[in-house]
């Protein structure tokens, strides 16, 4: 969640600076004015937040443990900055050994766990920052980080087999690249000075002039289409860390021809999930709209949750928004809707959750498995056309010596 820093001012008129953790800036003077504190500046603080990151990461099913393990030293009494000390000790892991110890320190001075873990979104999501800060005003901060250790571990096993089952067509598309791309660099080439005669006469065959030209061009300014892509790349980095980039994105994922069915579903799984749990454990629909919306990953489907919530504290209901959003299957809208008439919407939501997990898992599963096949043909058309661009010419010139 980003981090803004602030200046304003008690009632008493006293000058206070600091920071906090907001969805917006909006939201950040909302949770100033809560605290009874008049805002006079309110800025994002990116100073923080470099566009690359080296080793600052930890691996999912290493921090679904620590989730666990701080769960459960909670529950058994273990007060909170014993927990995070006893942690950081046991842990052998660089990155999350320092930010256990920066926790520490934050909430040794008075800030809450969640502030503390907002400090480090390279660490902790935005979905486990929010749970905490929920379980901690609360009062179930046990049961929501095991909440979000389940939810971590749900996210790891899924990028697992998706990685997994990409390795092959992965390699695959690698070797292919590399064995077509010696051919139209270094063999096809060879041929050249071969076809001169076919040329002279206007008798080379399109494909194969075609394909001697897109050789000359890759032996002459390859390194210069590397280059641009190379370019291409960074400046694409460079824009996803700006917030209309990262709109963009958002909005590209959902659109997508294939994977766009996937990736909407799954955030609307964790949408729910996460929602549904809030709502289990006493929490305001209001609050946990706002703190399951970032659990969507995607800032278009925030946006109309947000738009949601709005709409629900003017007496409407959760599904209306929602259908007129556009971004959110229908049956999941009509079953929301029967679940506000019978008040089961907690549970309702979690069954959609673990529904759309089903479904999403076994497309994904089939998306992946077609991956190969469509490797598989395009690579052999593309070796097909340069045999045969190859061999048009040699066969007209066998007939023309006979």
């Amino acid at each position: 969640m980003p981090e803004f820093t602030y200046i304003a001012r008690d009632r008493s008129g006293q000058r206070i600076s600091g920071t906090l953790s907001a969805g917006s800036q909006r939201e950040a003077i909302v949770a100033l004015s809560a605290q009874s504190l008049f805002p006079v500046t309110v800025t994002a603080d990116t100073a923080k937040k470099p566009l690359f990151r080296l080793g600052g990461r930890v691996r999912g099913q290493l921090m679904a443990a620590t989730y666990t393990q701080l769960a459960a030293l909670l529950r058994s009494g273990v007060p909170l900055l014993r927990s995070l000390d006893v942690l950081r000790l046991q842990t052998s892991q660089t990155t999350l050994k320092r930010v256990l110890g920066e926790v520490h320190e934050r909430v040794e001075d008075g800030t809450t766990l969640a502030e503390g873990m907002a400090r480090h979104p390279q660490v902790f999501s935005e979905m486990a920052v929010s749970m905490v800060r929920a379980g901690g005003e609360g009062g179930f901060l046990e049961d929501a980080l095991e909440r979000v250790s389940q939810f971590t571990e749900l996210q790891e096993d899924l990028k697992s087999r998706t990685i997994g089952a990409l390795i092959y067509p992965v390699i695959l598309a690698s070797v292919g690249t590399a064995v077509v791309t010696v051919l139209i660099v270094f063999f096809v080439p060879m041929f050249a000075t071969l076809f001169d005669q076919l040329r002279q006469r206007n008798q080379l065959p399109v494909a194969t002039d075609m394909l001697l030209a897109f050789s000359a061009f890759m032996r002459s300014w390859g390194w210069l289409a590397a280059v641009a892509i190379g370019v291409g790349a960074v400046a694409a980095r460079y824009h996803l860390a700006t917030e209309r980039g990262r709109r963009l994105a958002d909005l590209a994922k959902l659109r997508a021809p294939l994977g766009g069915v996937i990736f909407r579903s799954l955030a609307v799984a964790r949408f729910c999930r996460v929602l549904g749990t809030l709502l289990r454990n006493g929490v305001p629909i209001l609050k946990s709209l706002d703190i399951s919306r970032s659990a969507t990953g995607n800032r278009i489907l925030s946006d109309a949750i947000a738009e949601a919530s709005e709409n629900i504290s003017a007496g409407q209901s959760l599904a209306a928004p929602l259908a007129a959003s556009g971004h959110f299957p229908t049956a999941v809208v009509e079953m929301i809707a029967v679940a506000e008439e019978s008040n089961t919407l907690d549970q309702v939501l979690i069954q959609i959750a673990d529904d759309l997990e089903r479904r999403t898992t076994r497309r994904l599963d089939l998306l992946v498995r077609m991956i190969e096949p469509v490797l598989l043909v395009i690579l052999a058309m593309v070796v097909l056309f340069v045999v045969i661009a190859l061999l048009l010419p040699v066969v007209r010139m066998g007939g023309m010596v006979g």
